[in-house]
Formats: structure tokens, sequence, C-alpha cells
């Protein structure tokens, strides 16, 4: 009897990218099979070097992949999927952001954002099973819209509650959920064998 390989599990920052107390980086220290999309040293901002940086990891990959995004991560995967195939087992995506409309402040406008590649957002069904972690209160897309992208997607939504961006600032940090979906999605043990 053969064993089937766990899937790799790929980290796909927002646009902050890596941060030390963040529920994915957290995640990933958990994880023995991992890889995160590097930081951009140059057009952070700019969605298709961020869909080129996602795609370079995936092409050193072999075998599945689990993919684990949050926030522009999200978009920057629902992009990649738009313009590339290959074997992905699920996707988490957590917090997607509206980038249609104004952001609280410190974040770029609509206007940039448009000017950087990132709207229109793609409503195409995704080829690959996915869950949308969805927060009630998220001041960077409103619940009716990423209820709306689900749907479009194909992907199952899980309501999260009130948990704001799901981020350090809304006290996430350790978010326990997130191991249950890469369960899920990729039926692999998240913890390290020490």
């Amino acid at each position: 009897m053969s064993l089937t390989p766990s899937p790799t599990i790929v980290i796909v920052p927002g646009l902050r990218d890596h941060v030390p107390d963040h529920w994915q980086t957290i995640l990933a220290n958990k994880i023995e099979n991992c890889r995160s999309v590097p930081p951009l040293e140059k057009d952070r901002l700019a969605c298709d070097a961020q869909v080129a940086a996602l795609d370079g990891l995936l092409s050193d990959i072999s075998g599945e992949v689990v993919l684990v995004a949050h926030s522009a991560g999200v978009l920057t995967t629902v992009h990649w999927a738009q313009r590339h195939r290959r074997p992905i087992r699920g996707a988490l995506l957590a917090a997607p952001p509206d980038f249609a409309t104004p952001l609280p402040e410190g974040y770029p406008t609509p206007e940039t954002l448009r000017e950087n590649g990132w709207t229109p957002t793609p409503r195409t069904p995704l080829p690959f099973p996915s869950i949308v972690a969805a927060s009630r209160n998220d001041p960077l897309a409103a619940f009716g819209c990423v209820t709306d992208l689900a749907r479009a997607w194909g992907s199952r939504l899980v309501d999260v509650g009130p948990v704001g961006h799901l981020n350090p600032a809304a006290g996430y940090g350790e978010w326990p959920a997130a191991e249950e979906f890469v369960r899920e999605l990729g039926r692999v043990s998240p913890h390290r064998t020490v």
C-alpha cells in the first residue's frame, strides 16, 4: 500500500508581508511541509508582481498544494487562479478585502489599487475547493461583499464572527481554526514531528 504524500502548505500573505505575530506566521512555524511567498523587494503593490511571486514559488513545488491566504493574499490567489493551472488541493481564503471601495486611512486608495491591477476582483469559480473565512466586522470588507465573493468563487463560506480583519491588530495572533481548515483542506496534521 502506498502512502499519499502530504500536500505542501503555501502561505500567501497580504500586502504587509510577513508579520511575526500574525496567525499565518505562527501557523507556518507549526507546519512541517510549509513554504511562504517571499516578500517583494520592489513592486510590492503591483498585483502582477504578487501573482508572479506566487507562481514562481509554486513552480518549485512538486505535488499537491494547499494555499493559505489572508487579505490581499486572497486576491493574489484568485488572480493567480485565473491565469495559471496546476494541481491545488484546496485554499483557505481568510478575510478577503474589498479593494473597490475606500479602505481605512493608511491603506491604498481604490484608484491606486486599480492602477496596480487589483481591480476588478475576479469573480469566476475557482478550479479547486476553497473555504472563505469571513469576519462580521472586517474594516476592509463588508460581510455581504465577502459573501458575494465566496459565492462567485464557489467557496464554502464560514462566518468566523466579529474578528475584525483577523490580524494582530484585531487580536489574532494565534488562530486555532486555521489549523482545522488546513487539516480539512489537505487532510494533513499541521504539527511538526519532534
